[in-house]
């Protein structure tokens, strides 16, 4: 067990981590639980990009109980024996006391393993294998196992052979052509071979994962029917109502021009008359766009069989989401600092070539850079499930607006002046205090517009606790969320479960009027 790599922990991050939300790399525990739940936790982290189970938390709400002082060390060891006696291969937690508002907890650090996949003793590899999507914990499947053993052997997806095609069922006919008009080299079998895309065994040659990917042929459908990017134009801010969608299919190198048409057909393009010349501006930074496309693309987990790349365009932002979580040895607040881990490594050299991307590690700073001459949008970054996001977000207010081929730039946003204007401000609360029946409460009218506005796109309670202000999370939930739920302005996202941890609000129709008053 390699318990040297704390690169998942964020030291940086401004928000202590006993407040921060439950994730791929956080899990919160007010006691030791029964069963074994601290081990399939403690399996599912090592078999992931590692974690922290953190005792002494209650999560819902959110509260810092603390541990006893004197069954502090008495957990410890017990915690350690739990984990060492249910688990296989042997996982050595990091246990030790945070001191946190005069109260202790106790939390454990399990490492990224290098010896996956980690299960449960007693339940053996293939029904005891336990992996973390977002913040929770699933049992792997066959193909999850078949790809943590990978990871151990240090062996990519796309460089496996595909036993059942031979090299006459892959068509690599216009990949060659385009490499060729890319490169000026010509390649013949030899070249496919040292590239990873033909593999020899038993004196015969079969294509790899990569080479199927490449190809203009049926093969690829039939083994990876979602080697595909789905584009959609959705009409405000929600996924409701789609105003233009696309499906790109063919050989993944030649995906990305295709992507970007269907972003320059759906966004607006703004003209600004200099003293000389035309300059034409896109609603969002084309280049990186590009640049995420092309991650997306290239970085993605082609061993995850039932999810397509999306990009997705509301009025407020640009999203693409790429199937598989970064890698577990990389956490997020390493993007965009030079350091790169490869996830397809045959097929990245091959990109790097067709110039599809540049040189290692430099696309999240390539994107940070574009994104600074538009300061009326934000990059995010992030994790969302088994997936990785990149988000380009118009900042609330947006400011001026650009209206599409008109080559126009209109007005300030409705919301930066209706959060000024004490009229609508006093009107909105009237309506609140009568929605609800509440003479006066907490939620202004001010605070209510913030929310909505905010909730365009879904956000969980704690983003909209951050967004407000506010550190204690049961007086939140009850004077703020439960009244704004009450009003019909916001909702869940997942009604039927209003405790689920992927419970996320975002404003609802009576919210969207209220805005368009």
């Amino acid at each position: 067990m390699d318990n040297n790599n704390s690169s998942f922990i964020n030291h940086n991050s401004a928000v202590p981590f006993w407040e921060q939300p439950e994730s791929r790399r956080m899990e919160f525990k007010e006691k030791f639980p029964k069963g074994v739940q601290v081990a399939k936790t403690a399996i599912a982290f090592a078999n992931g990009a590692g974690g922290r189970i953190v005792f002494g938390v209650r999560d819902e709400p959110r509260q810092v109980v603390g541990i006893p002082d004197d069954e502090l060390f008495a957990l410890e060891e017990r915690i350690s024996s739990h984990i060492f006696s249910q688990c296989a291969s042997t996982i050595i937690p990091e246990i030790y006391i945070q001191a946190v508002e005069g109260k202790n907890l106790l939390v454990v650090e399990i490492f990224p393993g290098s010896n996956k996949p980690y299960y449960l003793k007693a339940k053996g590899k293939n029904k005891g294998t336990y992996v973390r999507i977002g913040s929770t914990i699933k049992q792997a499947s066959q193909k999850m196992i078949e790809t943590l053993e990978l990871q151990r052997r240090k062996v990519s997806f796309d460089a496996l052979p595909v036993y059942e095609l031979s090299v006459g069922d892959v068509n690599l006919k216009n990949f060659k052509s385009d490499y060729q008009k890319a490169t000026e080299r010509i390649l013949n079998d030899n070249h496919l071979k040292n590239m990873g895309l033909l593999l020899s065994e038993r004196k015969q040659f079969y294509p790899s994962h990569a080479a199927v990917l490449l190809s203009d042929s049926l093969a690829r459908k039939r083994f990876f029917p979602y080697a595909k990017i789905e584009c959609a134009r959705f009409k405000g801010t929600d996924t409701r109502v789609f105003l233009d969608q696309a499906t790109i299919e063919g050989p993944i190198y030649a995906a990305v021009e295709p992507c970007l048409a269907f972003v320059k057909k759906n966004i607006a393009l703004s003209s600004k008359i200099g003293e000389v010349y035309r300059e034409d501006r896109w609603e969002y930074p084309l280049e990186a766009i590009r640049e995420a496309i092309s991650n997306a693309i290239i970085h993605r987990d082609y061993s995850i069989l039932g999810s397509d790349i999306k990009m997705a365009i509301f009025d407020d932002m640009l999203e693409i989401t790429s199937p598989g979580p970064l890698p577990d040895s990389m956490a997020i607040e390493k993007l965009g600092t030079g350091r790169s881990e490869i996830r397809n490594r045959i097929l990245a050299p091959i990109f790097k070539d067709l110039k599809l991307i540049e040189a290692w590690g430099t696309g999240i700073q390539k994107m940070r850079n574009e994104v600074r001459v538009y300061p009326e949008i934000d990059l995010v970054l992030q994790e969302t499930g088994h997936a990785f996001q990149v988000l380009f977000r118009k900042k609330e207010p947006t400011g001026a607006k650009l209206e599409p081929s008109t080559g126009q730039v209109s007005g300030q946003d409705e919301n930066e002046n209706k959060i000024n204007d004490k009229g609508y401000l006093q009107h909105i609360e009237k309506l609140f205090q009568s929605a609800t029946g509440q003479v006066s409460g907490q939620v202004s009218g001010q605070v209510a517009v913030q929310v909505l506005s905010f909730c365009r796109t879904p956000k969980k309670a704690s983003e909209i606790q951050n967004l407000l202000g506010l550190k204690h999370r049961e007086t939140f939930m009850k004077n703020y969320m439960k009244p704004l739920i009450a009003s019909g302005w916001i909702e869940p996202t997942i009604p039927e479960k209003p405790k689920s941890r992927l419970q996320k609000y975002r404003i609802a129709e009576k919210g969207l009027g209220l805005l368009k008053m």
